[in-house]
């Protein structure tokens, strides 16, 4: 129990509730992050999903941080190739002014969305062949060092805030070597090629200013509950949603047609993106994150507690902050 954990908050709108309440939830969830002593809070840019809330990332990551004071909040990430990386630049140096020594930036290239939604993002489809570029670019304007001639963030340069690679595939960890950058994998929904891609990672790692060694994070879904039952029934639920947003768009499902398409065969491989899940005691999950840790060769854990509802998340915050002894604020 000794790396360190921080948590993806995918601002889930529950059944029955509306964006206001997720992003509202957002806030309570990174409150009490904050207090048990998770090292950072995380949220990935979706587009077009009926239950997920943090399309418009930097404007949620502002709000949260406005209501909290010292935990680091960032993305995980921005899709870079949706965006010009001078509008990342400064919206992200904006964010980092206002707080500053407390803003993340985790870069990804997926669309974070469908073919359709691409389309009306109006971003290219080629776009995602210019990510490194586009990342060296952005780190040039928050470094204060631009690559463009006549063009500074501003706000944003001289802010260095500092950059990570996401990815799930070899690419994100060629790169986030080759760059000399943290790199963060999604094994939380694409655990396959989580081991060969960190190996990648640490031995092409080639340090830069940022970083002289290499610093891998992974994602791990978590439901901490007080006792296997309640635990095991959340998991029930919470796969019942995914696969009800996956394959039905949004949808509302009964449980027994959720049960149904748990059962087909895109179900059952959605099922399966969640492979790395700790579910059950907070013993339990303790021993699961233990062990995952030295399975994914990882320096940090970003969690998902993944309950099916706020108060169960913060139930799951709490019982692991408990059982991993993790420091609260003000006292680290």
């Amino acid at each position: 129990m000794s790396v360190p954990l921080s948590i993806l908050d995918l601002a889930i709108i529950g059944r029955g509730e509306t964006a206001r309440d997720a992003l509202e939830a957002a806030v309570v969830v990174a409150r009490r992050a904050e207090e048990r002593g998770y090292r950072r809070v995380w949220y990935a840019e979706h587009h077009n999903m009926a239950r997920i809330a943090s399309s418009a990332t930097s404007v949620l990551i502002a709000h949260v941080a406005a209501h909290t004071t010292t935990i680091r909040l960032g993305a995980g990430g921005v899709m870079l190739p949706n965006h010009s990386p001078l509008t990342i630049a400064e919206q992200f140096g904006t964010l980092a002014d206002l707080h500053p020594g407390r803003l993340d930036l985790g870069l990804g290239r997926a669309p974070g969305s469908d073919q359709v939604t691409m389309r009306a993002l109006r971003r290219d489809v080629q776009a995602a062949d210019t990510f490194p570029q586009d990342v060296l670019e952005l780190q040039g304007y928050l470094s204060g060092r631009s690559r463009v001639p006549g063009v500074e963030a501003i706000p944003g340069r001289g802010t260095n805030v500092p950059l990570y690679v996401l990815g799930s595939s070899l690419f994100g960890a060629q790169l986030a070597a080759a760059l000399g950058l943290p790199y963060a994998f999604a094994s939380h929904f694409a655990p396959d090629a989580l081991q060969a891609a960190v190996r990648i990672y640490r031995e092409r790692f080639q340090p830069s200013e940022q970083l002289a060694e290499p610093y891998v994070m992974a994602g791990v879904n978590v439901i901490a509950a007080d006792d296997e039952a309640d635990a095991l029934d959340q998991l029930h639920q919470v796969s019942r949603a995914r696969v009800a947003l996956l394959l039905g768009r949004g949808t509302e499902y009964t449980d027994e047609e959720a049960d149904a398409l748990l059962a087909s065969p895109q179900g059952r491989h959605i099922t399966q993106m969640m492979r790395y899940s700790a579910v059950g005691t907070p013993a339990t999950v303790a021993s699961y994150l233990d062990e995952f840790a030295r399975h994914a060769d990882a320096d940090e854990l970003v969690v998902v507690h993944a309950g099916p509802t706020l108060d169960a998340r913060l139930r799951s915050i709490d019982l692991l902050a408990d059982v991993w002894a993790l420091a609260p604020a003000g006292a680290r």
